[in-house]
């Protein structure tokens, strides 16, 4: 039976293409869909078969034009600089106004279920205040404190024996207070909408009656425990609209993507240092800048082709290596197609994912300071060394398993249906 899904979604870079992925897979099953978000979204969205509607009072956000850019993370100092603008700015700060346009927009025209890039909690305290079902989207390893894993952010190995269980415990402590300070504002929110106050930010997250991971199961940890409306749906691998044609370097030596983030986040001077390192190694390689970076900027060697984007879902079956900044985007597609990784993290959710491929022992992690000379011999640890892509093939396989009915859509329509005429439960929470 056709249902009619919101979206609400933000130009948070590679949150965009698995967001817009599974808005084409539910239109293509015939759904009604609509996509509340930023204007700079608005083709990719229409191009997709939904209705793009714009944010009204909310703030409008463009992450590949630096002058634009609401959060401006490359600026911060620290990551606990850049974690306090994605709370003020995006997640806390104008929860009020996330709310407000969503249910403008939900009592417009009701829906069955909105569906919400979790940061959303605006959006997400809307729907919870309009009786509407919410399916949070993780378009990343699931970013909140559980048993079996280490607190998420640092990028730490997972703990072993009491000292390492006392050291999650102190860290998820430490990670979670700094949330406190955008408390007030999500309550005032709340307030606005005729809902009670909740006791911390991190519950707030939990208020969904489905939060759908779109990342490998099998690339978390193992041993890792998830609350009970946690569902993993397997990652989204096509690639969006605006990548372009494939177009390869000449010759026949191993070919090597470049990938690094697809927002500006400063990475020009190592995509150069990138481009050096691999002039000195008998690889040919597609460099890819991503929007935020002009490819006429990168002087590349001869084996170095240089880009503003590609399909990775052409490139990489002719590919050895991915050197990525470990987006999950592209770490994980590279994964699907059993491509090993240098991952050179530059911030975000980057260190999680770097260190889960290095646990897999699907490819190893190097700074985002490092030298032309260490990047080589990165590479050339990588490429010579047959356990890492003997490891990605591995993954390969158990994201193939993962991958082969699609989770996200049936857990949308399953939350549809049994939403008709069914008075809504928030489930127990956090």
């Amino acid at each position: 039976m056709r249902k009619n899904f919101l979206f609400a979604a933000w130009a948070g870079g590679g949150a965009v293409p698995p967001t817009l992925s599974v808005v084409r897979a539910l239109r293509e099953r015939g759904h009604g869909v609509r996509v509340l978000g930023d204007r700079s979204l608005h083709d990719e969205i229409a191009a997709g078969g939904a209705e793009p509607i714009a944010w009204t009072t909310a703030p409008q956000i463009e992450t590949n034009d630096p002058s634009a850019d609401l959060l401006k993370d490359f600026e911060a100092r620290t990551p606990m600089g850049a974690f306090a603008r994605l709370r003020d700015r995006l997640v806390c700060g104008p929860a009020a106004d996330f709310a407000r346009d969503t249910l403008a927009e939900l009592r417009a025209r009701p829906a069955d279920v909105l569906v919400a890039d979790f940061s959303l909690l605006g959006a997400i305290t809307a729907a919870e205040a309009a009786g509407v079902p919410v399916a949070a989207l993780g378009t990343t390893i699931y970013p909140f404190s559980t048993p079996g894993a280490p607190p998420f952010g640092p990028g730490l190995r997972p703990a072993t024996g009491a000292l390492g269980r006392l050291r999650d415990r102190f860290l998820a402590n430490m990670i979670d207070k700094p949330w406190a300070k955008g408390l007030p504002a999500l309550n005032a929110a709340r307030a606005a909408n005729g809902l009670p106050p909740v006791d911390s930010v991190i519950k707030a997250f939990g208020r969904v009656d489905r939060f759908l991971v779109l990342s490998p199961r099998a690339l978390d940890y193992p041993g890792r425990q998830f609350p009970p409306y946690v569902r993993h749906v397997g990652p989204r691998l096509d690639d969006p609209a605006w990548v372009g044609k494939l177009r390869l370097p000449e010759g026949d030596a191993p070919l090597v993507l470049v990938g690094l983030s697809s927002t500006f986040m400063n990475q020009r001077a190592l995509l150069q240092r990138i481009a050096d390192a691999l002039g000195g190694l008998p690889v040919r390689a597609l460099l890819t800048t991503g929007l935020a970076v002009d490819p006429g900027t990168i002087h590349a060697p001869g084996n170095v082709l240089v880009t503003a984007a590609a399909p990775h879902a052409a490139v990489l079956p002719h590919a050895a290596l991915t050197i990525t900044h470990a987006g999950h985007g592209t770490a994980v597609k590279s994964l699907a197609a059993g491509v090993p990784l240098v991952c050179v993290p530059l911030g975000r959710d980057q260190g999680e994912v770097a260190m889960r491929v290095e646990l897999a022992g699907a490819g190893i992690t190097i700074r985002k300071t490092a030298s032309s000379g260490t990047i080589a011999r990165a590479v050339g640890r990588v490429l010579h060394d047959p356990s890492y892509q003997r490891q990605a093939q591995r993954l390969a396989t158990e994201i193939a398993a993962e991958t082969a009915t699609d989770r996200a859509v049936a857990e949308l329509e399953d939350l549809a249906e049994r939403a008709s005429g069914t008075p809504r439960t928030l489930p127990g929470r956090r």
